[in-house]
């Protein structure tokens, strides 16, 4: 069972300390407490762990500090939506919203490589209006021999330039613990320019003691990308990992199944399962097309296939677009033939809010039918 608190309940006033008593002191039940900071208000929800079938929930909402209870079936306790339309979902991160409701693009380098790229890909951003990026700085490879990523080595100068172009925004993938040492160190040092969003690489969406440490750290919301191979449950249940850590900021991210029946992409494209995520969860969900179709090819239309699959997301009310641009593709470390060109970005984000505003249309068409059926 979960209780809701009011919002901005003080953890220091007597209907708190009254409401947890009561709950402290219920049999077979241990507490779980996790603070939700929205843009406007906190809340404080409290997890009733344990045999809960016999509590009366009115009883639990009748206490001083509670707004309501909520009796939890799904296996995501923390992130799952159980039902409840009225649970936040999202969260502010660096003075950017993240919700199921809004879209933001993290348009960048799949692998960080030279300053001077860098700079080109963040003035670009900064010219359309973008404030967030993603910047690979370490990076996990099938191959042993191949580029992983320049490392902290790279962080100050990466960090500094998306301070002087206004991003606000950095996704970056990490592979140890280390490294969410390695990057608040930096920041800490350069007055923190910029802020960032630890990302999850699909190899190590079952790395359940990453998972553990970067859902232990509150300083930083989490990307978490589906596994290639797993289950969504299994995936949702690997998001849960971070919640149940105490980081409930974490946006599930989209990237498309390894299977052979996805050819010619590289993988199968899952962006059916955007409003599925969207109904389990409280999370934003990610797309990410690039990954997912692994090439330039374009079909007849003159269209990208990478565009195509985006599109594809944003209608069906992804929240956010992780995709990889180069200022010159034939000479990137990571994933070059899959890069969008500089001079396609203008286009590429018109099309993404074109689509982010057929998606609005199309809420208010069945709005619109569910109040007619409710007449």
């Amino acid at each position: 069972m979960l209780a809701i608190l009011h919002p901005n309940t003080p953890l220091d006033s007597d209907a708190y300390r009254q409401t947890l008593h009561y709950l402290e002191n219920l049999p077979g039940v241990t507490l779980r407490v996790h603070e939700v900071q929205g843009a406007s208000q906190r809340l404080t929800e409290i997890y009733l762990l344990g045999d809960t079938k016999p509590l009366d929930k009115e009883e639990i909402e009748a206490l001083p500090a509670v707004e309501r209870a909520i009796r939890i079936s799904e296996d995501y306790r923390i992130l799952g939506r159980h039902k409840d339309d009225h649970r936040q979902s999202g969260f502010t991160y660096n003075g950017v919203e993240f919700s199921q409701n809004n879209l933001n693009i993290f348009a960048g380098l799949c692998a960080v490589d030279i300053p001077d790229h860098v700079e080109m890909m963040m003035r670009a951003l900064e010219d359309n209006g973008e404030v967030c990026t993603r910047m690979g700085a370490y990076k996990p490879r099938t191959n042993p021999y191949s580029f992983q990523g320049h490392g902290k080595g790279c962080l100050p100068w990466v960090f500094e330039k998306a301070g002087k172009h206004g991003i606000k925004v950095i996704a970056m993938e990490i592979t140890h613990e280390s490294h969410i040492e390695e990057i608040d160190h930096c920041l800490e040092q350069l007055g923190r320019p910029t802020g960032v969003m630890l990302q999850v690489g699909t190899r190590n969406t079952q790395n359940f003691e990453l998972l553990k440490a970067i859902g232990r750290q509150s300083t930083y919301p989490v990307l978490l990308k589906r596994g290639f191979g797993i289950t969504l449950n299994e995936s949702l249940n690997a998001a849960e990992y971070l919640a149940s850590e105490g980081n409930a900021n974490v946006i599930f991210c989209l990237r498309g199944m390894k299977t052979e029946a996805g050819q010619p992409h590289r993988n199968m494209v899952d962006f059916a399962h955007v409003p599925a995520v969207k109904r389990l969860t409280r999370m934003p969900v990610c797309v990410d097309p690039s990954h997912s179709v692994g090439s330039r090819e374009q079909s007849p239309d003159g269209i990208l296939d990478v565009m195509h699959a985006t599109a594809q997301g944003v209608v069906a009310g992804a929240n956010m677009v992780l995709v990889d641009f180069h200022p010159k593709p034939e000479k990137a470390l990571v994933d070059g033939p899959q890069a969008l060109l500089m001079n396609e970005l203008p286009a590429y984000l018109e099309d993404i809010r074109l689509c982010h505003e057929t998606w609005k249309k199309r809420q208010d068409i069945y709005r619109k039918l569910k109040g007619t059926a409710s007449e």
